[in-house]
């Protein structure tokens, strides 16, 4: 996925432990708890998966260090595969895409990613600017579309989200395309105005296209470690998210938020961000992470 092990990152600490071969004690997985907690995989998932390892472990008559990291990195990869993690269907076209999360996620640049993606298998789309609170937002959605070329659909700042998103989808529909790419508020004056505005869009995209939005993706920023997880079960809760993209995977010593989410959310995570460039969004791939993890 274009990741690279960093010296003080989480793999390189799960590293030192397995490491040596020696074998591997009560001692050796308490460590690991301590590590994942650390890296922001979160208590109740950690426990878990360090219970399932251990079980696999002694299952499979594990003694060394070895063994023992195996065990734990079949559970971490099954735990992602088992949510489809980097299984993405665009979906019977016009597909309409709702991207939501905080703002300084990243959100309206991985709409550009990932409309590039689209663009580059051959699908025809449009842009939404929904995020109306802030005008930067409608302009750099703008900016998008012409480096792009990719028509925006978007009506002056402070003007009704659902609207935009309406007409969107109309335009889509008239126009034969194959996706609709939705930006949306990332912050109101309060979180309940925010939920509130952000499932009234879904509900103007469901009467205007029944069946849509086909997908809900909360863009995601993995260096928020649990406070962005707290972030995106509200997200989750109101606005029906149905994948996550981790954005700034590249650069987190925490990189076990990617099993937290997935875990806690209970939704796959389809896209990791792993630079700047317009290309820079890769598929997520639960094997490759844990390679990541356990990089030498």
């Amino acid at each position: 996925m274009g990741l690279r092990a960093t010296p003080s990152g989480f793999g390189a600490r799960l590293r030192s432990i397995f490491g040596g071969g020696a074998p591997a004690t009560e001692a050796t997985w308490d460590e690991v708890e301590e590590v994942l907690i650390a890296a922001d995989v979160g208590a109740t998932t950690t426990l878990e998966l360090v219970d399932a390892a251990r079980e696999r472990f002694r299952a499979d008559r594990g003694r060394s260090g070895d063994d023992a990291r195996r065990a734990l990195a079949t559970e971490i990869r099954d735990r992602l595969a088992r949510v489809r993690s980097g299984s993405f269907e665009l979906g019977e076209a016009p597909s309409v895409i709702l991207f939501v999360g905080v703002n300084g996620t990243g959100k309206t640049t991985t709409i550009a990613k990932l409309a590039n993606r689209l663009i580059a298998e051959g699908k025809t789309l449009t842009l939404a600017a929904a995020d109306t609170f802030r005008a930067a937002a409608i302009e750099q959605l703008r900016i998008w579309g012409e480096q792009l070329g990719v028509p925006v659909v978007a009506q002056r700042a402070g003007a009704d989200p659902g609207a935009v998103a309406f007409d969107a989808v109309s335009a889509a529909e008239s126009r034969g395309l194959d996706a609709v790419l939705v930006d949306t508020a990332g912050r109101l004056q309060n979180k309940q105005q925010l939920m509130d505005e952000l499932a009234k869009i879904r509900r103007v995209i469901e009467r205007r296209l029944p069946g849509q939005p086909r997908h809900v993706i909360l863009v995601l920023d993995a260096t928020t470690g649990q406070n962005g997880l707290v972030q995106a079960e509200a997200f989750s809760r109101e606005a029906g998210v149905t994948g996550i993209v981790l954005t700034k995977l590249d650069g987190s010593a925490k990189g076990g938020v990617a099993l937290a989410a997935a875990d806690r959310l209970g939704v796959p995570i389809l896209f990791a961000g792993v630079g700047e460039e317009i290309d820079a969004l890769a598929p997520f791939d639960p094997e490759a992470y844990v390679e990541w993890l356990f990089a030498e």
